[in-house]
């Protein structure tokens, strides 16, 4: 099947691999589902471990995924098209995510997404280049990214690059393609994108040094710190509320 015959309306459709999960990944199942009092919980990690095995997710990561919850495809399928994040054509080395919402897109994100849109030569959720090959670029549009103290933004692989201009995206993109990585303005050490996913699903090879880097900024800490100088408090919750009578079902 071929990428372009999947996204038939209405009918979840996912692309055919020969893909065969490795022992590793089972044991990396295992541990996640058993986080999880009940394991169905565990679905939108073991999604993003799919992911990170082929770069996106197949009609066999849907089964595996369904076996090891005891799920129908079904159910999997539907959890796996309701969320963005979930991809169903395979991603580049790296996805860039430029914020189009209102306040980005009147700061400038319209015109980076537009100067990196034909300088790759690709629309929402396409790839330049071979994916998962060095140097291979998703891009797409994103809602809000909820950093508009920091607007115009994008991500790469989900860290973020803070104040951007066109140019300044453009740079960044020329240097992904060329196999460099520029530091985040925020957050941990940039790696690719199936790295990212098997972390968003909770398996991390180095914990303490993806933790260690900064994410506060001072613009988003400034209304923290005004409210310490002035001395004013959020309402400190009763120990118990009385809610009003429901009407009765009809």
């Amino acid at each position: 099947m071929s990428a372009g015959t999947n996204r038939r309306i209405g009918v979840p459709v996912f692309l055919s691999t020969d893909v065969i999960f490795d022992e590793l990944t089972h044991a990396r199942a295992e541990e996640i589902i058993a986080r999880y009092p009940v394991s169905r919980s565990a679905l939108l990690p073991l999604l993003h471990l799919v992911q990170s095995v082929e770069g996106f997710v197949s009609q066999p990561g849907i089964e595996f995924c369904a076996q090891k919850l005891a799920l129908t495809d079904a159910e999997v399928s539907a959890v796996g098209t309701f969320y963005t994040m979930y991809k169903r054509t395979p991603c580049g080395e790296h996805l860039v995510s430029v914020c189009t919402n209102a306040l980005c897109a009147g700061l400038g994100g319209d015109a980076i997404y537009a100067t990196l849109s034909a300088h790759l030569g690709v629309g929402h959720e396409e790839t330049a280049g071979e994916p998962g090959t060095p140097g291979s670029i998703t891009l797409e549009h994103a809602e809000c990214l909820a950093a508009c103290d920091h607007g115009p933004v994008l991500q790469v692989n989900y860290e973020f690059y803070d104040n951007q201009t066109p140019d300044g995206a453009l740079d960044l993109v020329h240097a992904l393609q060329a196999g460099e990585r520029p530091h985040p303005t925020r957050g941990a050490t940039l790696t690719d994108f199936r790295s990212v996913e098997l972390e968003i699903a909770g398996i991390f090879t180095n914990l303490a040094e993806r933790v260690e880097a900064p994410t506060a900024s001072v613009p988003t800490l400034r209304g923290s710190v005004l409210a310490e100088r002035t001395e004013q408090r959020a309402p400190t919750m009763p120990d118990s509320v009385e809610f009003p009578p429901l009407p009765p079902k009809k």
